[in-house]
C-alpha cells in the first residue's frame, strides 16, 4: 500500500488517482480516506488529481500511541503534500479533518495551495469557553470519551445512526449500509488514536490559523449539524477568513457529504471553477 513515514517514524497510508490540479481531502474523526470515495470518484471524473489519507491512528495508518493533536495532523499532512510535491493544490477538510486544513495553511503556509474547502468542519473552536460561549460544554466531549472506552464498538454504532447522518430526524430514510460503513471505518482505527483525538478536535483554537489564511475558502455548513453547532463554526470561521464564502445549508446532517453527496460535489466544482 502507499505510505509515507513521517519524521517520528509513523507511516501515513494514501491514496492518489489520476492527473491534473490535485485535490487533496482530509477526513473526519474516526474515519479514513475511505470516507471520501464518493467525491473522490466525482471529481476523477471531471479531471482532478484527487489525493486522501488516513490520519495517524486511523485507517490504515500506524496506531501510534502519541502525536494525535492538531499540529502533528498537520505536520503529516505537510509531509505528505511534500513528498508528492504538490503544487496548486485545493485542500478539503471535512469535520476534524476542516481542523486538519486550517491548522495546515496556517503552520505551513499556502505556497503549495491555490483554494480550501471547509465542511462541517470544527474550526474556529467546539467547546465552550469565556471567549467562545457558544461553543458545547466540556462535559459533552468528556461523555464521548467516556463512550468510547467503556464500548467502542457499540458507541460507532450508535453515533451514524443518529446524529452523525441525522437519521435520528423525523421521516429520515436511513441507510444501513451506510451505517455499516462508517461503523468499519472507525474500527479500522486505533482506540486511543480515537480518544486522544476528541480532545484535538474539541479544545484546539483555530481562529490565528483563519486568520492568516489568504487563499479562498468556501466554507460549507448545515443549520442542522448536530455534531459541530452550526453558530459556534461556519459563520464565524467564515468572518475570520480574509477570502472566506459561506454556503450555508437548511437541514443537511454533519455527515453531507455522504447523505447529499450530489449537491455537495457540484456545489465543490462550482467554486474550484469559480
Amino acid at each position: 500500500m502507499p505510505a509515507i513515514t513521517t519524521k517520528d517514524g509513523i507511516e501515513i497510508f494514501y491514496k492518489d488517482w489520476g492527473s491534473g490540479q490535485p485535490i487533496v481531502f482530509s477526513h473526519g474523526w474516526p474515519l479514513s480516506a475511505d470516507d471520501w470515495d464518493t467525491q473522490m470518484l466525482f471529481f476523477l471524473r471531471h479531471g482532478y488529481r484527487v489525493i486522501a489519507h488516513d490520519r495517524r491512528g486511523h485507517g490504515r495508518s500506524t496506531q501510534t500511541g502519541d502525536g494525535h493533536d492538531m499540529d502533528h495532523y498537520a505536520d503529516d499532512l505537510a509531509a505528505l503534500t511534500t513528498h508528492l510535491d504538490l503544487k496548486d493544490a485545493i485542500h478539503v477538510g471535512h469535520s476534524t479533518g476542516g481542523g486538519e486544513v486550517a491548522r495546515y495553511l496556517g503552520r505551513h503556509g499556502e505556497s503549495r495551495v491555490s483554494k480550501a474547502a471547509l465542511i462541517s468542519a470544527v474550526p474556529p473552536l467546539m467547546v465552550k469557553t469565556a471567549a467562545n460561549p457558544l461553543g458545547l460544554p466540556k462535559s459533552v466531549f468528556d461523555d464521548l470519551q467516556a463512550q468510547l472506552a467503556a464500548n467502542r464498538s457499540q458507541f460507532y454504532r450508535d453515533l451514524p445512526v443518529g446524529p452523525f447522518y441525522g437519521y435520528n430526524r423525523p421521516g429520515a430514510k436511513s441507510s444501513e449500509a451506510v451505517i455499516q460503513n462508517w461503523w468499519r471505518q472507525g474500527m479500522m482505527g486505533g482506540a486511543k488514536a480515537h480518544y486522544d483525538g476528541i480532545v484535538a478536535f474539541s479544545q484546539t483554537d483555530f481562529t490565528e490559523d483563519l486568520r492568516k489564511i489568504t487563499v479562498p475558502v468556501l466554507v460549507m455548513h448545515s443549520e442542522d449539524d448536530q455534531i459541530v453547532p452550526y453558530v459556534a463554526a461556519g459563520p464565524l470561521s467564515a468572518k475570520l477568513l480574509k477570502n472566506g464564502t459561506l454556503k450555508t445549508y437548511k437541514d443537511f446532517p454533519h455527515g453531507m457529504p455522504t447523505t447529499h453527496a450530489e449537491t455537495i460535489n457540484a456545489d465543490l466544482l462550482a467554486f474550484l471553477k469559480g
